[in-house]
């Protein structure tokens, strides 16, 4: 699906939206049928953070999401296989070499392989994304 940055607005909001297929209005942005969806950043979930826990200093959250965040990425440059229970794990697959083809001139060209980030959801956070809404009838 085809994503665009709509421009932030002025009121000191920090949330960014990406357009994704479906939504009529997002016509005028990115292309028929595109939906505005809010999407969190590394300073969002810093700000939310320190939110729900103002006995911390946000300079201290701000070293904790970074070394969780390095901690991670140089597991997957290890090769490791990073799991957190109830909600993903995160692995590295590898694509193998292939011969391709420049999409202008037609030529082929070659694709050396390459590792790439793998996400698999977790049972608990699926079931939390699947989850009926009480409130609401189905």
């Amino acid at each position: 699906s085809a994503t665009a940055a709509v421009p932030q607005p002025a009121s000191g909001s920090r949330r960014r939206l990406v357009l994704t297929a479906s939504h009529p209005s997002a016509s005028l942005v990115a292309g028929v049928g595109m939906r505005a969806q809010a999407v969190m950043t590394r300073s969002e979930l810093i700000r939310r953070l320190a939110a729900a826990n103002p006995h911390l200093y946000q300079r201290d959250i701000e070293r904790i999401v970074a070394t969780v965040f390095e901690t991670i990425s140089a597991a997957l440059e290890r090769g490791e296989r990073v799991e957190l229970r109830g909600f993903g794990a995160f692995s590295v697959r590898e694509r193998p070499s292939r011969v391709g083809r420049n999409p202008r001139t037609g030529e082929t060209v070659f694709v050396p392989k390459k590792r790439i980030p793998h996400f698999k959801t977790g049972k608990e956070l699926r079931e939390r994304l699947n989850a009926q809404d009480p409130m609401v009838a189905p």
